[in-house]
């Protein structure tokens, strides 16, 4: 596999690469030419491959995916750099760092919770992430500093935004910023779906003096043999069918 050429602009956004896990991505494709998924998880022990190669794209590198097939006929992905021309505007330099003044805006405005699962956090373990995916609409002149295009997420909901996102077609092909924006990860109080599936989702965390009811469902829901998730569907939909009209006082 033949070593990539490296533009004058390509190699001014590799220098500007940070970070262990994206360093170790750029450095192998400028040393073998490409990387695969492969090569992610038997040489550098990632499990989640995408997760590494999004690393680089948010820096504003332009990674190139297609599927090859590996020495034991599986297919797999492998990525190489595209040409820095399809790097979109606003999106040259990477990611944006955000004042410490806009996060306090968001914590001001949002508080101290995780804008999905809605626990409490301190403000400095909250993130500030894009409604809109940043690999959908970059840090375009439109989003500016506006507080409405953020929100304020706690790590684990960080991922799991991210691992939904990029399985998304519409991060992965259509980069339709409005179909993302009627998306559960971007409107959690109001949306159509939920990476482009029609589903319906909640996320519930008990904290304090809640942990207890957490403990009493999770006992209940174990002596009936029923999944906790489904024992507390179950109880809410009664609640629900016992208030419609016509239903059980």
């Amino acid at each position: 596999m033949s070593k990539p050429r490296l533009t004058a602009l390509l190699r001014r956004l590799l220098r500007q690469v940070k970070g262990k896990r994206a360093r170790i991505v750029v450095e192998h494709i400028c040393k073998h030419g490409a990387i695969t998924t492969r090569d992610l998880q038997e040489q550098y022990g990632y499990d989640h491959p995408p997760r590494a190669i999004k690393d680089v794209t948010d820096q504003g590198v332009p990674i190139a995916r297609r599927t090859v097939v590996d020495k034991n006929g599986r297919r797999i992905a492998e990525y190489r750099f595209a040409d820095p021309s399809q790097v979109r505007a606003g999106r040259v330099g990477g990611r944006r760092a955000f004042p410490k003044a806009f996060k306090n805006q968001l914590l001001e405005r949002y508080g101290e919770h995780c804008g999905l699962c809605d626990a409490p956090f301190s403000g400095r373990a909250l993130q500030i992430d894009h409604r809109t995916p940043y690999e959908v609409v970059g840090d375009s002149p439109a989003l500016s500093l506006d507080a409405l295009e953020y929100m304020l997420l706690c790590g684990s909901c960080n991922r799991a935004k991210s691992w939904s996102c990029e399985h998304c077609e519409n991060w992965r092909a259509l980069k339709s910023p409005d179909t993302c924006r009627t998306c559960y990860w971007a409107s959690p109080q109001l949306y159509e779906h939920v990476a482009m599936v029609a589903l319906r989702r909640l996320d519930l965390t008990w904290t304090g003096e809640e942990v207890p009811d957490f403990e009493t469902l999770r006992q209940r829901a174990a002596k009936s043999g029923t999944a906790l998730s489904l024992y507390v569907k179950a109880l809410l939909r009664s609640q629900v069918r016992q208030r419609e009209p016509g239903g059980m006082a």
